[in-house]
């Protein structure tokens, strides 16, 4: 049955709810000057002042011989059998990017391990994976996590995707649907492009021409670097002026076995998968969000392992709020440690979809 639809105001949001942990991000409210969504977004990726807690690096093989590099952040006293959180960048991004470097640090003051992934090619693992990081590399999160299983295997992992590596952890837990690692307890998705056609929809309309742009250019960067470093590589040939379709039709897709980019996107969207989970899910959007569709949802039979929650403000990975209200100015990471540090939910206790 569908999961059923709730709406608090910002005295039911600092109640226990019995359904699942405090939901803050539910009263969230903008900063007056912030209720557009292109400056929540923007704002919150360009303003940060946080510093990436101290970490060390371990490396993963993959099964094709590329190599991904993990930043470990543990704090002082903490145990093997202590909570684990998983974090996972989005597109252009790195451990370094700035909600990765906040987040984990605000974990790690709260005595939580911190394991911050780098996709392929990215961060502190570039120049050690020929091949390209995508939306579907669900395969590659399941290798740390079989890895956290063999060094710590009684540590509980929460893991959590960021934009692009939220539609990666949500795929993943999905196709796993009841065989998840042991160590795996919840997962978490912050404004995942579920829908990657629709996304990339999203993307051609003239007022996100910026954000097209943006990615673009980046992911040309990070072709020409890859090919400079494996020179064997087969040469790409990328056209001067590239939209995120073009770029994935002529170089993601080819690179990848996929036909083109709609049997990319076709083969690699979480949605279709979301409804099988069997654990603990936490998806949060907003519902302006303008990079990716955040209706996805709507109107899917969900099991109630799953809660799905919109905000009406928050922009792409935003969410900056009032100081002193529910969550605070960083009301995503408050709600997120909420979360994390809140007991799973059982099977049978019923889910929420909130608006």
């Amino acid at each position: 049955m569908p999961s059923r639809c709730i709406a608090l105001d910002a005295r039911d949001a600092m109640q226990p709810h019995a359904s699942h942990s405090i939901d803050l991000i539910q009263a969230f409210r903008p900063l007056p000057c912030l209720t557009h969504p292109h400056l929540q977004t923007i704002v919150a990726a360009k303003l940060t002042w946080s510093r990436e807690p101290l970490s060390t690096t371990h490396l993963v093989e993959l099964s094709d011989g590329d190599k991904i590099a993990l930043e470990v952040s543990t704090p002082r006293g903490w145990q093997p059998h202590d909570p684990t959180a998983v974090l996972l960048h989005g597109l252009c991004g790195c451990h370094r990017s700035p909600y990765m470097q906040r987040l984990a640090r605000k974990l790690w003051r709260s005595g939580l391990r911190a394991v911050r992934m780098n996709l392929r090619g990215c961060g502190s693992g570039r120049g050690l994976a020929r091949y390209p990081y995508h939306s579907g590399r669900s395969a590659d999160v399941l290798a740390v996590l079989e890895r956290l299983l063999q060094t710590t295997p009684q540590s509980p992992v929460t893991l959590i995707g960021f934009s692009l590596g939220g539609n990666i952890v949500l795929k993943l837990a999905g196709e796993l649907s009841a065989a998840v690692p042991d160590n795996l307890q919840r997962v978490i998705a912050v404004c995942p492009p579920a829908d990657l056609a629709a996304c990339s929809r999203l993307l051609e309309q003239p007022a996100n021409r910026f954000y097209n742009r943006y990615f673009t250019r980046l992911l040309c960067t990070e072709v020409i670097d890859r090919h400079n470093r494996f020179p064997d590589l087969p040469r790409a040939e990328l056209p001067t002026e590239l939209s995120l379709y073009a770029f994935d039709d002529c170089y993601t897709a080819p690179q990848c076995g996929y036909r083109d980019a709609l049997d990319y996107y076709c083969q690699c969207s979480a949605a279709p998968l979301v409804p099988r989970l069997t654990i603990s899910c936490h998806v949060l959007f907003a519902a302006a969000d303008p990079l990716i569709d955040a209706h996805v949802f709507d109107g899917v039979a969900l099991p109630p392992n799953i809660q799905v929650i919109r905000t009406r403000y928050g922009g792409h990975l935003g969410f900056l709020g009032r100081p002193g209200g529910a969550g605070g100015y960083r009301a995503m990471d408050a709600q997120l440690l909420a979360w994390i540090t809140a007991p799973a939910v059982p099977h049978g206790v019923q889910g929420s979809h909130a608006s």
